[in-house]
């Protein structure tokens, strides 16, 4: 195809100034990862299990359905034999089944993944070493299906507000559980509606007239060989969406289920044959699958923002519009900084949250291995984090995947760009796993708890040591390097949740409650959340970047140094406001910073297009007809648009029954 290549497109690629390929390594971690990866996708796409002979998007609700399960279980006997094959670990799963070739095989969402992000992890993290030695064999070989149900019709987030029951009879040995309302009915959960046939409950306990709250228990919902629902289970699909219709969302209710004892997961609380309850060490030990999702969460934005900005990336290079100068011929579109200021942001994201996202992964298996060991110290500040930047970076996902469709003019409207689709995945995400202000406002919770502790002169956790001492510190004069950038920032978080905690107190003294104190001052506390967790995703670009680039050559190292300046100094123009009320920054600073900005697009320019082409996506991911490593944009959107069943015949039927009789006057 190299000879077919749009030839701005290779202009674009020959003024590179660093080795493509060597970025492509340090995004993977290293060659081996990129050469494993490129083997996988090759293994993977030969089995054309991607390919449609009519566009999904042409599809009915039920025909789409049914083609994800095909295309599912096609996909997993893949995997399957890689897993016995290579003994692929979970990490290896979590690409397959994310953005990257999941998304290429499954656009739309895949009825079977909760069975490995929400169902196996549960059964790892919650279930006995005898329970899982029953049932993690038959979930890893689907000789079952799984998925994980949670959220309720009447509540999502507020998870002890979930009124589905699971109450012991001791004379039998079993729990029954039963929906009590209608509100009660599980809603939501990927795969329930027709395609798995077990699942983990969510599930308040009761035993010997006690609530203990909420606990994990296997269901079985379906019979194995005929898949009919049990009896007393409600079951079917909740409809329609705006993205993810290949998912097979679904709802729940129990008639007075009976479950064996033994089907509770008692890794940490426990119910004797006699009813007794043994207590957890800690509550929050249940909530560890749904700490695993989030980290998982923005792995996959940064797959689909990576996604997103290279089809926005490509397509600016090879779209030429307006004429700025007369008599000259139209400049592509990413010559115009107000594009280059879509874009180049957007670049620089992924790998702010690339980086941050193996940072929390690092950080949430120490947890989650201190855990087992009963060291439940770090486990606040994980579930802190993991809250807050699953709200951010989803947030920011979304916004950046939209500005990328924008980017594109009427052409980003078009399912053929594939940036609807993605924008339908990423702006899901910022309500499952917890809606983002909620999120947001419980680790405002912890910050605010930091902040008490740091008060009385108590150590604190690493990513919350900032608060300590920093009371009365005047702000040293300003300069626009990145480091005193970041102690804005810092002083900018410190500062917020200090009004917060201020505001609280000084409410609570004019005799309100404190959850009403609490509630006025919300606002601020879920803004105090943003600026905290802003400040550890620069940071963590920062000095991540610092440290993995040194083996690399000066080219490269140039650049993506140039990507953190670029990111830090956007932020820092994005929240100005708060830095002029924190720091010692002035009107002068602000201009400086702007010039700033617009001189680090310009040395970014060159190196656009080799940037988006280190994310190394092979078309059938991209799955774009804007975003093609050829560039041969319109041949490809002609070819998309001849696809539409309405191309079959020149003359509709519609005509002869509705148009012509109604242009006659014959209707």
């Amino acid at each position: 195809m190299t000879d077919k290549i749009n030839p701005d497109l290779q202009r674009e690629r020959d003024k590179c100034t660093f080795n493509v390929t060597e970025l492509t390594n340090f995004i993977d971690g290293g060659v081996i990862n990129t050469e494993e990866r490129r083997k996988r996708e090759d293994l993977l796409l030969k089995e054309g299990i991607h390919l449609e002979e009519v566009p999904s998007e042409y599809l009915s609700h039920k025909e789409k359905y049914e083609l994800a399960v095909k295309k599912a279980c096609l996909l997993f006997k893949v995997i399957r034999r890689m897993q016995e094959e290579e003994s692929t670990g979970m990490e290896n799963f979590m690409s397959v089944l994310g953005g990257t070739l999941g998304s290429a095989i499954l656009s739309d969402g895949s009825p079977l993944t909760l069975h490995y992000v929400m169902f196996i992890p549960t059964l790892l993290g919650q279930a006995t070493v005898e329970q899982q030695a029953y049932w993690i064999g038959r979930a890893f070989n689907l000789d079952i299906i799984g998925t994980y149900a949670q959220t309720e019709l009447g509540h999502g987030t507020f998870i002890r507000g979930l009124e589905t029951t699971a109450t012991y009879d001791p004379n039998t040995k079993e729990f029954v559980l039963h929906s009590p309302t209608l509100t009660s009915y599980k809603w939501w959960p990927g795969g329930l509606a027709h395609t798995a046939n077990y699942c983990i409950v969510m599930a308040q306990l009761y035993t010997k007239g006690e609530c203990h709250g909420l606990h994990p228990f296997i269901v079985q919902l379906r019979d194995e060989e005929t898949h009919m629902p049990l009896k007393g289970i409600k079951i079917g699909e909740i409809g329609a969406k705006l993205g993810m219709n290949g998912t097979n969302n679904g709802f729940l209710g129990f008639e007075h289920v009976r479950i064996p004892r033994d089907h509770m997961l008692m890794k940490n609380s426990k119910v004797l044959e006699d009813g007794t309850y043994v207590h957890s060490l800690n509550s929050k030990l249940t909530y560890g699958t749904m700490m695993f999702v989030r980290v998982v969460l923005v792995q996959d934005m940064c797959t689909y923002m990576a996604k997103a900005v290279t089809i926005a990336t490509r397509y600016s290079a090879v779209r030429r519009q307006s004429q700025p100068k007369p008599d000259e011929p139209e400049p592509q579109i990413l010559d115009y900084v107000t594009q280059q200021h879509k874009l180049m942001i957007g670049i620089a994201t992924v790998h702010a949250f690339r980086l941050s996202a193996n940072w929390l992964w690092h950080m949430y298996n120490n947890v989650i291995a201190e855990l087992d060991t009963g060291d439940l110290e770090r486990l606040p500040e994980l579930h802190a984090l993991s809250c807050c930047i699953k709200a951010v970076t989803t947030s920011d996902a979304a916004e950046c995947v939209e500005r990328c469709r924008l980017a594109c003019g009427g052409h980003g409207y078009m399912l053929a760009s594939n940036l609807p689709t993605t924008y339908g995945m990423v702006t899901a995400a910022c309500t499952y796993e917890g809606e983002n202000t909620v999120l947001l406002l419980q680790t405002a919770r912890y910050l605010v708890k930091a902040w008490q502790q740091a008060a009385g002169g108590n150590a604190l956790p690493p990513t919350v040591s900032y608060l300590s001492g920093g009371e009365g510190r005047r702000s040293p004069p300003w300069d626009n390097s990145v480091p005193h950038i970041l102690d804005g920032f810092q002083r900018v978080a410190r500062g917020k949740i200090s009004l917060c905690v201020a505001n609280i107190e000084k409410r609570q003294k004019s005799g309100l409650c404190y959850e009403d104190a609490w509630n006025l001052t919300s606002v601020q506390l879920a803004n105090a959340s943003e600026a905290h967790c802003r400040l550890i995703l620069l940071s963590t670009y920062y000095s991540e970047t610092q440290t993995l680039s040194q083996n690399l050559s000066p080219a490269l190292r140039q650049v993506l140094t140039l990507l953190v300046e670029l990111y830090v100094v956007y932020w820092a123009l994005q929240r100005v406001g708060d830095l002029l009320r924190f720091t010692s920054i002035s009107e002068r600073d602000i201009e400086r910073l702007q010039r700033c900005y617009e001189e680090l697009l310009a040395r970014l320019r060159p190196d656009a297009v080799a940037l988006v082409d280190g994310f190394d996506f092979r078309d059938e991911i991209l799955h774009s007809a804007l975003g093609s490593y050829d560039g041969r944009v319109y041949e490809r959107l002609m070819d998309e648009a001849m696809k539409s069943p309405l191309n079959a015949k020149p003359v509709n039927d519609s005509f002869h029954k509705y148009l012509k009789p109604f242009m006659q006057g014959k209707l």
